[in-house]
């Protein structure tokens, strides 16, 4: 449910916390075991308020047993100081993006010194941060960072393929990522548009886990929009299935990555 979408562009977007609450059940159902959170306002807003965090986090483990992921990114409109603080209600995780890129003709900040704030940040308060690649020069950030301040977590890597501005979701993308990522490491890869079955076929075949979401999709297929989040999960697992994989239990994937 990225900070970009509003509702007027998806009609099914989740927007309150009790519909929020509800979607995550419906991914759980479908076969998700994390669910990566953005938040909007009474107006439908993007916001990184934390009460309206509190409330959506709330909702969910009220409704399932998912791993909650919290943004650190929100909108590329967000200062520093409204980024961080949802952290303060210590989710199991939250994302991490460990370098700038260009963003659609935006452009999304993300310089070192507050890359390494957000690290120490999250490690103090015991939240495992998911590395968020837009561009190879992210992957070698991310090793920096954790050869200088890590303290032995695990070390999960999401790959975003395919924003203009970023690294394309080229056919050998995932394979030359996943080249050059530390041993035991594990990693997830999401398509952009209409890269995203591509990419998640890739990243099954792979032996790697899958993104998806209205964050990333609005069309299911040509000229029929999303349903919903759950609609898209559903077909990562059935794509899953088809090649031999089970989907990880949210208990499984908190034990794959060290939670």
């Amino acid at each position: 449910m990225g900070a970009e979408l509003t509702r007027a562009e998806q009609p099914n977007l989740p927007v309150t916390a009790r519909e929020v609450g509800a979607d995550a059940a419906d991914c759980r159902e479908a076969g998700a075991s994390i669910y990566h959170l953005h938040v909007r306002d009474e107006r439908g807003e993007p916001t990184m308020d934390v009460r309206t965090y509190a409330a959506a986090l709330e909702a969910i483990k009220g409704s399932s047993d998912v791993i909650v992921q919290f943004s650190s990114g929100g909108s590329v409109h967000d200062v520093e100081v409204d980024r961080i603080a949802p952290l303060e209600l210590k989710p199991e995780m939250a994302s991490l993006t460990t370098g700038t890129v260009n963003f659609g003709d935006d452009v999304f900040h993300n310089p070192r010194s507050l890359v390494t704030r957000f690290y120490l940040r999250m490690r103090e308060l015991g939240v495992l941060p998911e590395f968020e690649i837009f561009d190879s020069g992210m992957l070698a950030a991310a090793d920096r960072l954790y050869e200088e301040h890590g303290d032995g977590h695990h070390l999960h890597y999401d790959f975003v393929l395919g924003v203009p501005g970023g690294m394309p979701a080229w056919p050998d993308a995932i394979d030359f990522l996943t080249g050059h990522l530390p041993q035991d490491a594990t990693w997830s890869a999401t398509g952009i548009g209409s890269a995203n079955l591509s990419v998640t076929r890739v990243a099954v075949e792979r032996g790697g886990h899958v993104r998806t979401g209205m964050e990333d999709v609005r069309w299911f297929e040509k000229d029929v929009p999303v349903s919903s989040n759950a609609q898209l999960v559903k077909r990562v697992a059935d794509v899953a299935r088809e090649a031999g994989r089970d989907v990880a239990t949210p208990a499984q994937a908190r034990e794959l990555l060290g939670l």
